[in-house]
């Protein structure tokens, strides 16, 4: 009977010390949970912080030319550019530019008039052409290849813009970049009365830039 009454007295004393502990982390959740919240709302030790760049359209310029009996050289005056970096790496970078097909700018009403036509940029079905860079290789102390998806036209080929930075490690700078491409890639297959055209369109890109936070860029040389 001793016994029996022993065992229970050690269970019940069991029962209850489990319940002082729920008790006590109950109590303690709500301050957890707190300690929590404030934990996440600092920023990680581990995302540093990244170049930002900013592209000025005012002092940039993409132009165009091709090779022909008859000079084909001009800009175009509608566009945006921007310049972003996932990390310091400066091979993270991602070069994008829309341009406006038909603010194409050749000098000359006739030439424009034949630029926009369904022969060449065809603006009204393709507004745009677009250069969006997917890989970027140093290849000197700074100069440049990147490697991206160009569309014009509607058709998406990937082409390559060897560029020079000036202006490593300030907060202003510059990009001078050339693409070449076969406009008959691209389905401009025609030609202009009278006039001789090469296959072959250089594209240069001058890009003026302004770091407006972060770190420079890590540059590999």
């Amino acid at each position: 009977m001793n016994l029996n009454r022993l065992a229970a007295r050690e269970i019940w004393a069991c029962i209850c010390r489990k319940r002082y502990s729920s008790r006590v982390r109950t109590r303690n959740l709500p301050m957890a949970v707190v300690c929590l919240v404030v934990f996440c709302s600092f920023p990680s030790a581990n995302h540093a912080e990244v170049p930002v760049y900013e592209v000025t359209p005012v002092e940039s310029t993409i132009k165009f030319g091709v090779d022909s009996s008859v000079p084909i050289k001009g800009t175009f005056d509608k566009w945006d550019a921007s310049i972003k970096f996932s990390s310091s790496d400066v091979r993270t970078g991602v070069l994008e530019i829309e341009i406006q097909a038909d603010s194409v700018n050749t000098g000359s009403g006739l030439k424009n008039d034949k630029l926009k036509s369904k022969d060449f940029f065809d603006v009204k079905a393709s507004p745009t052409i677009t250069f969006k860079s997917t890989k970027v290789v140093q290849t000197g102390p700074n100069t440049f290849n990147l490697e991206g998806d160009f569309t014009i036209r509607g058709v998406t080929k990937t082409e390559k813009l060897t560029l020079t930075d000036i202006g490593k490690g300030s907060t202003s700078g510059s990009i001078a970049g050339t693409m070449a491409f076969d406009r008959k890639d691209y389905g401009m297959n025609k030609s202009i009365p009278f006039i001789k055209i090469a296959s072959r369109v250089e594209v240069n890109v001058s890009l003026k830039w302004k770091r407006i936070s972060g770190p420079p860029p890590v540059f590999q040389q």
